[in-house]
Parts: C-alpha cells; structure tokens; sequence
C-alpha cells in the first residue's frame, strides 16, 4: 500500500495577510516606533514585511502578516543605537552653545515628512503637459521644414557646383569624360 502524502505548500495563506498599512502604523505608534504611510509602503516594497499587493477599485493595496510586523519591530529594537555603554542618559548641553546662536530661532526638523505625491488627475497638471506636447509637436514641425530647406540647398550647391566644374573643365585642360565619371559619382552619393 502506498502511503504517499503530498506536501503542505511553502507559502502561508492568504488569511495571515490581514493588516492594512492604517493598521500597521497601529502597531508601530503603539511600540513606540511611529513611522509615515509612505514608509510602511517602502517596508512592503523592500520586502521588510510579509506583505501581498492586491488590486482594488482604487489602485493596489497591500495586506500585512501581523507576524511581520511584530518581527520588523523587534528587529529595529535590537538595532536601534544606545545612547551610551552603560545606559546613562545624556549630559544636558550648557548655556555656552545658547549664547554662540545670536538669537536666531533653531529649525524644529532637519527634513520634511514623506508626502503622497499629487495624483496626476488634476486639472491644472493635464493642462500643463498637454501645452508642452503641443509645444514640442510645433517645434517638431518647424525642425522639419528646416531640415527640408537645407536639403534643398544643399540640392542647389551640388547642382552650381557641377555647373562650375562643367564650365572650368576646358580651361584646366582635362578631358570632359574623366570629369563626367567624377561628377556621377559624387552626385550618386
């Protein structure tokens, strides 16, 4: 008799993707370890988390494994830098540096917040691009003509060039069918 079983799939199911990036910044506060949308997205996107991407009506979402999360916390828990070796908290800075900043205010962050980037279905951005491909397809346009002028030119200048030589070929003295052969081959170019 043959006992033969198949294995359990790899993969873990679908069911253990249950928390949206709302409910992931959840977690993260909760830990004391706040983090943006954009970041949490970055996490999914580098593979930080256990994510799965699904389509909506709106656009793609991803679903989080709550596991993940707890195990992404962790991580940067165990990470994160000591202040000092011996878990002291920091000397307080003295009133010197207070004095050397003549009064000027200091900057509360050193970099924005992540942002959303503005959805392309605004008004005022469409407008602005369909401009400039109107722009650019009339500078098309006249980079054409232009280009077909100068092959005209460059037309005529061969044929008064031909006509010169034609007229110059007696007086230097050499016989009309070698320039002929000249002249056909460069007009063939």
């Amino acid at each position: 008799m043959n006992n033969d079983l198949s294995r359990p799939v790899a993969t873990s199911p679908d069911s253990d993707f249950s928390l949206t990036i709302d409910e992931a910044l959840e977690r993260y506060s909760r830990s004391g370890l706040p983090r943006t949308p954009r970041s949490i997205q970055r996490y999914c996107a580098k593979g930080h988390l256990d994510c799965r991407r699904i389509e909506t009506s709106f656009g793609e979402k991803y679903l989080i494994s709550p596991a993940s999360i707890d195990k992404h916390i962790a991580y940067i828990e165990e990470v994160r830098p000591v202040a000092t070796s011996r878990d002291e908290p920091r000397p307080v800075a003295t009133d010197v540096t207070a004095q050397d900043s003549h009064g000027q205010p200091r900057q509360s962050t050193s970099t924005s917040p992540d942002l959303s980037r503005p959805l392309a279905t605004d008004t005022r951005y469409i407008e602005r691009l369909e401009g400039e491909n109107e722009f650019l397809r009339s500078q098309v346009s006249v980079k054409d003509d232009q280009i077909k002028d100068l092959t005209e030119r460059a037309r005529e200048t061969n044929h008064l060039i031909a006509g010169l030589q034609k007229m110059l070929t007696p007086l230097l003295g050499r016989p009309l069918d070698s320039q002929s052969e000249i002249l056909g081959h460069s007009e063939a170019r």
